[in-house]
């Protein structure tokens, strides 16, 4: 194809997309500001002229794309239109946020600059870089809620195009993504942009689990389908004799979602019998919908019988994120137990479309939901102020409460408060009031005493106990769970750690100067060598908080000037027998800067490369057959489990130290595994177990541990295997054993 055509077939795709914007808009109940659009649009198309995306295609395309996502897909009208197809013109041109001001207005260009200031993702590669961008990020976001719902439109179209990136890139995105874009999006409502952020992420990261996935929910679709139909046959027929406008929707769990639960409950796909719900949307105003949805509950459990604990009202006490729905489990005719979700057309705008979908049906002011939306931003806000230093402790603080469920707890008045899953006494505390948490002593929870670490349960009733002598420990961060208490716990600490730190700086100085020494950094240095602490910080501290009293000790450790000689070895340990040890841990590979690394091309796992360039991490202990990455920190390159915590982490905070890893070792090598196993016991089970191990398989058992309880055990059996395969044939030979129930692999 020449050029010219080229370039008329590249102009027709740009006007087409700028159409369907267009087209969309016109069909959304927003006003109709279609100039300013335009005019958006061409200052767009004339600022990123020539410049092409990774995938070959004109840069316009990307912002359009994000613009078409805010207007359809979140239902954002034309100052987040504008400012989507804007929101690259200042990070990639020439053009300045007052240049926005002056053609667009003042809205628009502050939206354009908070986007500014987050592009390129949250985080950099530095803690500071991280901490920083995401406090931007959050103080935008809680000046104008539309700055991060376009964020999110610009991170769900770059997920749809990922596929032009770089392995590693595609790892350190994918990450960022699960990490925090998709908790954002589920804490502001957006459910259906939540779940494709989450399948996106899963499938650049595990392509070849995401497919098995996919291929085993395409074979069981058509038994899925006669499940559904005579399940809700009987339910149209009641729907109708109602007199009810409704849609009957099947809810198939996403591939992330049942994947997820593959790994945490060690089970297989055909284990996992909660990947069919039933949605029932019905239309009704708004003043009878309340009613409407409990007579519908009514009439499908005449039907069928409802699992008494499985009811959750989101109708009367809508989630923190707006969401609200009336879910019941009943069981079918065939035996199975089926998840059934009611809610109006209006809730499901709302569960859909998010905080956005309330602006259809609230033109003319707020919401309680907009109000908890306050709330949180209000909690985040507070723990803006005292920021804490570490950026991944204050991501990890911001992120508690973003995926968390909630429950419903009451004051001793009886006021209904919402607060999340597995919070504590403490947790509720600091939610009431910061003096409450500082001072709580423990609680009463249904009138009866319990400790401050007592975990809530829904419906409790909690009457927080104060004394005036009572102070913040250290060890309450250890069951503290949310962000507001933790913050909180946090700051005091910290405080109270910089007046020990001081105090301990002036009786140094003061006992120094009485010995006519000088405070230097090696005197203190010197001194928390001594000590067996690892700082000079922990060391001041220790002496403000008088752990630590200073003595002849001290002093004969200043003046000997050769006190730090005999404790070289401890910084030194390749001195004496542990020489050749420590050299062989040393990879050659990290030697290079980091950038001289071919992040292009995955890195490969072999015998050679794995006993003298890379570690393994214990974390998670990857094997061969695993979906691995690698980080390269100061020394070394880790591998580990793409699917990893602490693996999420990096990927989300060091993605430019990532990179992606291959395996490569033809069952030449030998990797420990642990197996968990379950069931009813019986005399001769273990030796079937050991048996099956040790002489079908051939396989050397390094650890067994077994523990009976009321005719049920439970054992740990750890073992060497060269691979992946290796522990599927295993889990499958132990399957066959009469009385094992559970047969997994654990860490």
């Amino acid at each position: 194809m020449d050029e010219q055509n080229k370039e008329l077939m590249e102009t027709k795709m740009v006007d087409d997309a700028f159409a369907h914007l267009l087209d969309t808009y016109l069909h959304s109940k927003h006003r109709k500001k279609i100039d300013i659009i335009t005019k958006a649009f061409n200052f767009a198309r004339q600022a990123h002229k020539g410049v092409r995306r990774r995938s070959g295609e004109p840069y316009i395309m990307h912002p359009i794309s994000v613009a078409q996502i805010a207007c359809q897909e979140i239902g954002l009208g034309s100052t987040s239109i504008c400012a989507a197809l804007l929101h690259d013109v200042v990070e990639d041109t020439d053009y300045t946020i007052e240049d926005i001001e002056n053609i667009f207005g003042n809205k628009i260009a502050l939206i354009v600059d908070g986007l500014t200031k987050i592009s390129g993702g949250i985080f950099g590669d530095h803690a500071s870089e991280q901490a920083e961008n995401f406090k931007k990020l959050l103080l935008t976001m809680s000046e104008d809620i539309r700055v991060i719902l376009i964020k999110i439109a610009d991170r769900l179209h770059n997920m749809r195009t990922l596929g032009s990136m770089i392995p590693s890139k595609q790892y350190k995105i994918a990450g960022e993504t699960l990490y925090i874009y998709a908790p954002l999006a589920n804490r502001l409502g957006l459910n259906k942009i939540k779940g494709e952020l989450e399948d996106l992420s899963f499938k650049y990261e595990h392509p070849e689990e995401y497919a098995k996935i996919e291929d085993k929910l395409a074979q069981t679709r058509t038994e899925r389908d006669l499940v559904f139909d005579r399940f809700t046959a009987p339910i149209r027929a009641k729907l109708d004799a109602m007199g009810m406008k409704y849609e009957i929707k099947q809810r198939i769990k996403s591939p992330y979602s049942i994947w997820n639960k593959m790994q945490n409950k060690h089970v297989t796909f055909e284990e996992i019998y909660d990947i069919l719900a039933v949605r029932i949307i019905y239309e009704s105003e708004e003043k009878t919908e309340l009613t409407d949805c409990f007579n519908i509950y009514v009439q499908i459990s005449q039907l069928y019988e409802a699992h008494p604990e499985r009811v959750r009202d989101w109708i009367n006490h809508p989630k923190a994120n707006g969401y609200q729905a009336l879910h019941v489990t009943l069981m079918s005719k065939g035996g199975e137990w089926i998840e059934v979700q009611i809610r109006s057309k209006r809730m499901d705008d709302i569960a859909e479309q998010g905080l956005a979908a309330h602006w259809k049906y609230k033109e003319g002011g707020g919401s309680e939901d907009e109000d908890e939306l306050e709330k949180w931003l209000k909690t985040i806000k507070e723990i803006l102020d005292d920021p804490q230093p570490n950026a991944m402790d204050f991501l990890e603080t911001i992120k508690l409460n973003l995926y968390a469920s909630e429950i419903f707890v009451f004051t001793p008045k009886g006021e209904l408060k919402t607060m999340p899953q597995n919070c504590t006494a403490l947790d509720f505390a600091f939610s009431i009031h910061t003096f409450l948490g500082t001072h709580c002593i423990g609680a009463k929870v249904n009138h009866k005493l319990v400790p401050i670490s007592h975990k809530l349960q829904s419906g409790d009733q909690v009457e927080i106990l104060t004394s005036k002598s009572q102070h913040v420990q250290p060890s309450w961060i250890n069951f503290a769970t949310t962000a507001k208490a933790k913050g909180k716990i946090t700051a005091i600490i910290r405080r109270e750690q910089r007046e020990q730190q001081k105090n301990g700086e002036d009786i140094l100085a003061e006992f120094l100067e009485k010995q006519d020494l000088e405070v230097s950094n090696s005197s203190i240095d010197k001194l928390a060598e001594l000590h067996k602490l690892p700082n000079r910080e922990d060391l001041l501290q220790a002496i403000g908080k008088g752990d630590i009293t200073l003595g002849d000790n001290d002093l004969s450790a200043l003046r000997n000037k050769n006190t730090n000689n005999s404790s070289w070895k401890k910084f030194l340990p390749f001195i004496g027998s542990n020489k050749e040890k420590v050299k062989k841990q040393e990879p050659a590979i990290v030697k290079k800067e980091i950038g001289e690394i071919d992040k292009k091309k995955p890195i490969t796992l072999n015998e050679d490369t794995l006993e003298n360039s890379f570690i393994i991490a214990d974390c998670c202990n990857p094997i061969p057959g695993d979906d691995v990455l690698g980080y390269i920190d100061q020394h070394h390159i880790i591998i580990h489990k793409r699917q990893c915590p602490i693996a999420a982490k990096l990927k989300a905070s060091y993605g430019s130290r990532i990179v992606a890893a291959q395996w490569d070792t033809h069952k030449k090598l030998f990797f420990p595994v642990n197996i968990t196993i379950s069931g009813i016991d019986r005399i001769g089970l273990l030796n079937e177990v050991t048996g099956i191990l040790s002489r079908e398989l051939d396989v050397n058992i390094h650890k067994l541990t077994i523990e009976v309880n009321d005719g049920i055990f439970e054992g740990q059996i750890q073992l060497h295997v060269h691979d992946v395969e290796d522990v599927m044939n295993i889990v499958s030979n132990l399957k066959k054993v009469e009385g094992l129930k559970t047969v997994a692999r654990t860490k």
